[in-house]
């Protein structure tokens, strides 16, 4: 029978691999490859992520890397955006396409009748290499071939067709700008050899395992890795729910004995969204309390307390204080540390601002 691992032991050897458990002196694209990437739909959250792991990150380390074309924000896992360096983006668009092209199909499926999908695409990628767009002016200028379609139908396809990033200053910190697109091609210049399903298996266990077969397909789209995943040279677990985890032989699994450190966590960090079974870090009073955001298309940043879920957190400013609110889900019973933390945080977000920290008993309402 293969050996149990706890649920508190797969905390703390996921919070390791994480960098959570302790920052890291690596580099910017090192700790992003590492982790397969950080979702980062919204245009600047993502850069607490990579504070909570870097010791001493600055904005402006990520920043200079989008402005130089060394990371990238693109479509990949869940068809959703996430932030990656310019090698990674080029090796796993061509594995993940599927994933999108089962969402617009599914989407605009019907929208798109009649449309010779590979001019379609080669049209958007004309106009898109031409200058970036938004996928509105996308969809008006390829209204002028197909007058009958749906223009947004239009623009999601390419979407879908061509891989396309996110072009600054979106994403930058401290600024804005349209969410325009261009191809990842002729962003980078240069090409990259596709990644393979074991090699992406292989990296996704490396940021997040041990972990399930479900686990894989939860944090990728993919379907269908169990013929991937059983041929693989892993060792096997069980959890204490009798599943079958898998993960890297020589891969680090810390003592579930070792203590975590308190964690302010961005709204959309990977370590909530790569696992089917999110008992790992959520708790079942996390559970109920982010039950209440359901439905409002808000994503709670929550609080790690002991490498599990304990409250969330929110930033309010006014007259030149910024104002850290702590809402516990449970009493923290290190509440010292926590506020100590948090103002670590507020000097990282508002260098320039007067910093305060309020705490409140009740879950935080959406």
């Amino acid at each position: 029978m293969d050996p149990l691992i706890s649920r508190r032991a797969l905390n703390r050897a996921t919070l390791d691999r994480q960098h959570l458990l302790r920052r890291t002196g690596g580099s910017v694209p090192e700790v992003v490859e590492r982790l397969g990437g950080l979702q980062a739909q919204t245009p600047h959250t993502w850069y607490t992520g990579l504070w909570n792991r870097i010791e001493g990150f600055k904005p402006a380390d990520a920043a200079d890397l989008l402005l130089s074309r060394e990371l990238v924000r693109i479509v990949l896992q869940r068809s959703t955006i996430h932030l990656v360096t310019a090698r990674d983006c080029l090796a796993m668009r061509p594995l993940l396409q599927i994933v999108t092209e089962r969402g617009t199909k599914g989407a605009y499926g019907k929208r798109l009748e009649g449309v010779d999908l590979a001019e379609l695409a080669a049209s958007g990628r004309a106009l898109l290499e031409g200058r970036p767009m938004t996928f509105a002016e996308l969809g008006k200028s390829l209204a002028g071939k197909w007058p009958s379609h749906d223009q947004h139908a239009l623009s999601q396809a390419v979407r879908w067709l061509v891989p396309l990033v996110q072009v600054p200053p979106r994403g930058l910190w401290g600024k804005s700008g349209p969410v325009a697109h261009t191809s990842a091609e002729s962003w980078l210049g240069f090409e990259a050899p596709p990644m393979t399903p074991a090699e992406l298996v292989l990296r996704y266990l490396a940021a997040f395992g041990p972990a399930s077969v479900m686990d894989v397909q939860t944090w990728c789209g993919l379907t269908r890795l169990a013929e991937v995943v059983e041929p693989l040279d892993l060792v096997r677990f069980r959890d204490e729910s009798g599943r079958t985890l898998y993960d890297l032989p020589d891969a680090i699994r810390p003592s579930e004995e070792i203590s975590a450190p308190v964690r302010f966590m961005y709204d959309f960090d990977n370590l909530f969204l790569s696992h089917a079974d999110r008992s790992r870090v959520i708790t079942e009073t996390g559970q109920a309390a982010l039950q209440g955001f359901v439905g409002t298309n808000v994503m709670p940043r929550v609080i790690l307390i002991d490498g599990f879920t304990a409250g969330d957190w929110t930033v309010t400013r006014a007259k030149g204080t910024s104002t850290l609110g702590i809402h516990q889900w449970r009493p923290i019973p290190v509440l010292e540390e926590a506020e100590k933390e948090g103002l670590r945080l507020l000097e990282f977000l508002a260098p320039g601002d007067k910093h305060e920290i309020s705490v409140f008993d009740r879950p935080s309402k959406p």
